[in-house]
């Protein structure tokens, strides 16, 4: 496998390659490109694993190889304390509740200490905690050189220095996002780059499809009303009925979200509902107009006051693209693309994406010689690797299959328990703590207890807790959310007896 990649950096190659769990993936990129002497960016699925990356095996192999590589991480814009925002939340920031209070008071502790500004850093602070919107930037409010904080800005500090490095580490909605809007500094990036490696390549499609489309959230529209609710409070004091308009923004929203759920009253987890069975509905239609003046209002609002300060051209320009947005919905979808609704607890996402990504990667791999290497432990089920390359227009690629060394059979064991609960019955998540708790408790912790949704893990996790004290066995338990991502799993290697409580991207 790194010979293969080897010759696919010397050769500026395509190539695909499925690797079994246990292979070494990783190593067998990495070496080839330390060794190389080019510029590369490497590419993975999520942040944790770009911190995996980053923080232990490219360090480790540096040293182990003793090259002067230097290396560089980098992460999307919400990732990053934007120190303007943190201003604005300091002075005229909502907070729900106490705990976000408390979030707020740690963000500011750990502000002026901060090299890289990444959130990642700060021990306690949940990935969902409703301060981190507040403190960070996205494209449409980020101010860019008019900011007042440019000079010090941790977005332009981290692009600066991937910009410098050999090798640069990102994630993949950061690759497709940019490449997409142009809004993180990889367009920047790849151009300058031999080598462009994707790691977990199996998400790649999904991933650029989800960037590549279009989307119109209420959740959006929630933020860009408490945005505008801010800077109409700090710059513009009196000179509009700023809570009306922002309560027209809010009540859009909210008719939007009933307007995607229908009949369905509660809602668990994210629902994938056809986009024909709401669209001919009269209140969906109605809610789309209502978003639309909702919008026109806020930015004809934003426009009389624009001259008083910079936060408030990007916000005439949200407005804008929000009333677009709703009239594009309104309309019929292109014959090669397709719509859905995405329907949360408290949002409701319209989709408009394109059928495939194979035009971006082919548009990509023509404009300059480079190597490209896509690998994963699931790529396909043949040797051509029809499931992947088909979709990704890499037909033409050099391929490669690599078992697992692994032994399977001797060393691994699948049980599924008689007589258990089943997953929709109520049950189900306290038998699943009892029974993780008998054996993380036999082997001495060492165990991941992976749930396949949010709402679940803290009802295991909570049941895990309750039966290992019961049987008086001293397990940690590690929950996702208490802490953030890099910290549990730094917490889960150092603490004996430790058992992690996990969903999506612990999988990885």
């Amino acid at each position: 496998l790194a010979a293969a990649m080897a010759s696919a950096v010397q050769e500026h190659a395509t190539l695909v390659a499925e690797a079994g769990t246990g292979v070494g993936k990783t190593f067998a990129y990495l070496v080839p490109l330390l060794l190389s002497g080019k510029r590369a960016l490497v590419s993975t699925a999520t942040k944790s694993l770009q911190d995996q990356l980053f923080l232990r095996d490219l360090p480790r192999l540096r040293d182990a190889l003793r090259v002067p590589v230097r290396i560089a991480l980098l992460k999307g814009r919400g990732s990053y304390l934007c120190l303007h925002r943190l201003q604005q939340a300091r002075e005229t920031g909502s907070l729900p509740d106490r705990f976000a209070v408390r979030a707020l008071a740690r963000v500011e502790t750990w502000a002026p200490s901060t090299r890289t500004g990444d959130l990642a850093e700060i021990d306690g602070l949940d990935e969902r905690s409703p301060v981190i919107p507040l403190v960070t930037s996205n494209r449409d409010n980020c101010l860019g050189q008019d900011c007042p904080q440019f000079r010090d800005c941790h977005v332009v500090k981290a692009r600066r220095e991937a910009m410098a490095a050999d090798l640069v580490v990102v994630n993949h909605h950061l690759f497709f996002a940019d490449l997409a809007l142009r809004d993180s500094g990889v367009a920047e990036l790849l151009p300058t780059v031999d080598a462009a490696v994707f790691d977990e390549a199996h998400q790649l499609v999904e991933t650029g499809l989800q960037f590549l489309g279009t989307l119109l959230s209420s959740n959006q529209v929630i933020d860009f009303g408490r945005d505008l609710l801010a800077a109409g409070l700090t710059h513009a004091r009196g000179l509009a009925d700023w809570q009306q308009v922002v309560g027209g923004l809010d009540k859009a929203a909210r008719e939007l979200r009933l307007a995607c759920a229908g009949p369905l009253r509660e809602v668990k987890g994210i629902l994938k509902l056809r986009w024909d069975e709401r669209s001919r509905d009269a209140a969906f239609s109605a809610a789309l107009d209502g978003l639309a003046s909702a919008a026109d209002a806020a930015r004809d609002a934003a426009v009389l006051v624009e001259a008083t300060a910079p936060d408030f051209t990007r916000l005439v320009e949200r407005g804008q693209r929000f009333a677009c947005l709703a009239h594009a919905f309104a309309l019929p979808a292109a014959t090669d693309r397709v719509r859905w609704i995405d329907l949360g607890p408290r949002d409701a996402r319209l989709v408009d994406s394109p059928l495939h990504i194979r035009d971006l990667f082919t548009e990509q791999r023509a404009l300059a010689p480079r190597a490209w290497i896509f690998t994963s432990a699931t790529l396909g089920s043949d040797d051509d690797l029809r499931w992947f390359t088909e979709a990704a227009a890499l037909e033409d690629a050099r391929k490669l299959r690599v078992g697992s060394p692994f032994d399977y059979p001797a060393h691994a064991r699948t049980w599924v328990p008689p007589r258990f609960p089943k997953p929709n019955e109520p049950g189900h998540p306290a038998a699943v703590g009892a029974l993780a708790a008998r054996l993380a408790g036999r082997l001495g912790g060492r165990t991941f207890v992976l749930t396949t949704t949010l709402r679940v893990l803290p009802l295991i996790a909570e049941a895990l807790t309750e039966a290992a004290q019961a049987a008086g066995t001293p397990l940690v338990v590690l929950v996702q959310g208490s802490h953030p991502k890099r910290s549990l799993l730094q917490r889960f290697l150092d603490t004996p007896n430790s058992v992690l409580v996990g969903s999506a991207s612990f999988w990885e």
